[in-house]
Formats: C-alpha cells, sequence, structure tokens
C-alpha cells in the first residue's frame, strides 16, 4: 500500500543537498578554493569504457599542477593493481573526487573539510547523473562521506565500515563500492594484509561492471495493512502449510517491564514480495489467540531480526513463548560480518537491497527521553491518527519484508 509522499526519493534530482542547515547555499563562490589552485573546478577525465566511476578524496599536487586525477604516486599505485586486474583507470574509467580543488595547508596537500565536500557535492552529483555509472568506486572516507553522506543520515562512520560492500543503490541507480585510499595503506605499512584485503575488494569492485544492477522495487507497495479476519486466513493458511515467516513488532519501547507498554502493531512475511501489517488484536478475539497459538507452535519455523526483542514482548505482554525460533537475522549479521556499527537492520538493508532512510519519518518516535530500557517512547504521538497507523504499520510492514529476504541471502552465504 502506496503512502503519501512515499519513504523513498522519486527522482535522482530531489536527493543531493547542497545547503547547510542554516540555508546559506554550498557553492563554489562560498567555497573559494577554486581562486587558489591551478586547475580550479578539475573537470571528470576517462574515457569510461567500461562504465566504472571511480571518485577519489580531493586532487594533489601533482593533480592540480597536470589538470588530471591519479598523477602522484598513490594514483600511480591505483592505475598498477587496476591494470593487474585487467582494468585501464583511464581508458575504462572515468575520474573525479569528492571536492575538485586541491586543499592546501601553505604548500602541502590536506584533508576537505566538510563544508567544502558539501560544496562540491553537487558537481559531483551532476557528473554520476549524466554519466550513468554501472559502478561507482569509493575510494578513500572522504569520497564515502560526498556520497553515501547525502544518503546515510544515521552515524556514517569511517572507510573501515563501508569498505568491501557492492550497494546496489537505488537513488544512485549503479552498485556503490567504498575501498580504502592507497595513502590509507601506505600509512598502515606495518600491516601487510591490509594490502590483501584492498585488492579484493578492488577486485570485487571492478567485477560488478558486468553483474546487471537488480530491478527496483517498490516495497511500500508490498506491504499489505490487513483486518481481523484477513488476519486470521492468513494465520491459518501458515499453521497450515507450517509456513517460516518472519515476523516484527512495534512498542511503546525498548523493553516490555514498565507498566502502560503495550505492543501496538505487528507485520508478518512469509515470501519475497509480500508482508502483512496488523494492529495487535484485541484481547479474547480469534486473531489474538491464533497469534499466539501460531507464536507459541514450535512446528512453525520463525525469524526475527534480534528475536530477543520479540520474544520478551510475546513473552510479558502476550503471556506466550515464542518456539520454534529459526533465524536471527542480526546474529547472522554478526557472524558473516563483526564489523562494529553494521549489523543493524537498516544498515543490513541499504547495503543489500540498496534502500536508505526507510525509517526517516517513524525513527523519531520510537526514542524515549529516558535511559532506562522501559522508559516511554512517542510512538502513541504517530498512533494517534489514520496517516500515522498507516505510515507505522507500512514501516512494521518493510522491517518483516527486508528481515525476511535477508535471511535468504545470509542462509546461502552460510552455506
Amino acid at each position: 500500500m502506496a503512502m503519501g509522499g512515499g519513504f523513498f526519493p522519486r527522482e535522482f534530482s530531489q536527493a543531493p543537498k547542497t545547503q547547510k542547515d542554516s540555508g546559506k547555499p554550498a557553492t563554489c563562490a562560498s567555497c573559494g578554493l577554486y581562486q587558489q589552485v591551478n586547475s580550479p573546478r578539475m573537470e571528470a577525465f576517462g574515457e569510461f569504457r567500461k562504465g566504472i566511476l571511480n571518485i577519489g578524496e580531493a586532487p594533489g599536487a601533482e593533480d592540480d599542477r597536470k589538470g588530471r586525477q591519479w598523477q602522484s604516486r598513490e594514483g600511480q599505485r591505483l592505475q598498477k593493481e587496476y591494470r593487474a586486474l585487467g582494468v585501464d583507470l583511464f581508458e575504462d574509467c572515468l575520474n573525479i573526487n569528492a571536492i575538485n580543488c586541491r586543499p592546501t595547508d601553505g604548500n602541502a596537500n590536506r584533508t576537505p573539510t566538510g563544508r567544502e565536500i558539501q560544496c562540491c557535492r553537487s558537481r559531483v552529483l551532476r557528473v554520476i547523473g549524466e554519466s550513468k555509472p554501472k559502478v561507482i568506486i569509493l575510494v578513500g572516507e572522504k569520497a564515502v562521506e560526498s556520497i553515501i553522506g547525502n544518503l546515510w543520515h544515521k552515524d556514517l562512520g569511517g572507510i573501515y565500515k563501508w569498505r568491501g560492500f557492492t550497494i546496489p543503490d537505488r537513488t544512485l541507480g549503479a552498485w556503490v563500492c567504498p575501498v580504502w585510499h592507497p595513502s590509507y595503506l601506505d600509512r598502515n605499512q606495518s600491516a601487510p594484509e591490509m594490502d590483501v584485503v584492498w585488492r579484493r575488494d578492488l577486485e570485487r569492485a571492478l567485477s560488478m561492471a558486468e553483474v546487471p544492477f537488480p530491478e527496483t522495487q517498490n516495497e511500500e507497495e508490498q506491504v499489505s495493512l490487513i483486518s481481523e479476519d484477513r488476519l486470521v486466513s492468513v494465520l491459518k493458511r501458515i499453521k497450515k502449510n507450517r509456513t517460516l515467516f518472519a515476523f516484527d513488532y512495534e512498542t511503546t519501547g525498548m523493553k516490555p517491564h514498565a507498566e502502560g507498554h503495550q505492543i501496538v502493531c505487528a507485520s508478518i512475511c512469509f515470501s519475497e514480495d509480500r508482508a502483512y501489517a496488523f494492529p495487535l488484536p484485541p484481547e479474547g478475539s480469534e486473531a489474538r489467540e491464533l497469534w499466539k497459538e501460531v507464536l507459541g507452535n514450535p512446528n512453525i519455523p520463525k525469524q526475527a531480526f534480534n528475536m530477543k526483542f520479540e520474544h520478551a514482548w510475546t513473552q510479558v505482554l502476550l503471556g506466550t513463548e515464542v518456539r520454534g525460533w529459526d533465524w536471527d537475522a542480526m546474529l547472522a549479521s554478526h557472524i558473516l560480518d563483526n564489523r562494529q556499527g553494521i549489523c543493524s537492520l537498516k544498515f543490513q538493508t541499504y547495503v543489500n537491497f540498496g534502500v536508505a532512510g526507510y525509517d526517516d519519518e517513524v525513527e523519531p518516535y520510537l526514542k524515549s527521553d529516558g535511559k532506562d530500557g522501559n522508559a516511554l517512547n512517542r510512538i502513541l504521538e504517530l498512533w494517534g491518527d489514520s496517516e500515522g497507523q498507516r505510515k507505522l504499520m507500512t514501516y512494521c510492514g518493510m522491517d518483516s519484508l527486508f528481515t525476511y529476504r535477508l535471511g535468504l541471502i545470509q542462509r546461502g552465504k552460510i552455506k
């Protein structure tokens, strides 16, 4: 069921953020770097035969002198690594930087500032929009800040968090692949194993030019908001067929033990293209009793993202022990890659399915003011009218849908 306004950006042109919070335009004029360099506003360079766009961090002294990217020692190293993988950095690729005028501190190169990245972002996004690359390789932390930082509104973190992923970014319509910058390896020569990881990441990223971009779906329209009668029918089908399903709750807090807590709504998903969301049925209703029966049936396999959350809320507020747990997509995320900050459902949804920010409207209502895990959040404010209910249930359904899909991917990887 589609929502008014929607969770996703409708067009690429709506994505760029080119202003500060103050509203002051982020432009070349307000940045001013172009006045201090030999090659101002350095243009993208390369023949682009294989549809690969490399985004570096900033021009260095040699780049600025010659008016072309990747002319330094680090750039020559990148050229060499690409050549070993069958790719010419300038014939097969297009190249640009997160900022396109050399930042200096005296005569020395310096790291570009967040403001400078913001001022140059519209130029970088315009190159993406015009060239329509198959693959965007983000070389270094500032390239990640420029591109992913424009979409990811949570804790962005550094390059270590993002390197190695091949992200089917729907807003950009391309595989987005963050990798370490060659200079990062030069600064960590005491860890030669990083070279091996870097080459593997580059190989994976370059290979994505041969992988078709996934067909875009609209998960909002794949969530059905159902009545009690329809819920009964769906649960009877699950009970009869003993179908694996993922489920999710939206609740009034993190922990269920304080007085006044509620499970506001729930969702279930047992196929890749359909989820069902519903208000928690009232006590004593056929739908509620059937829901408890299905959850307590050890012969019906169940999946969640952080299953101890759904388990605790079911146990405390429904008086039912969930049995038949089959998969926890959060624990599987930790098993597959235990880097810090990457095992949330929203992060995994972005790196696996290219969807960022579908929780932006709902998230403020899910936070509580108290430090106690049993504190109440503001979810009932959102639940106060029909539009808020529709937003919350659609969001809940998308959680189940992405949890189910993620579980399928994880099972394949772990096998």
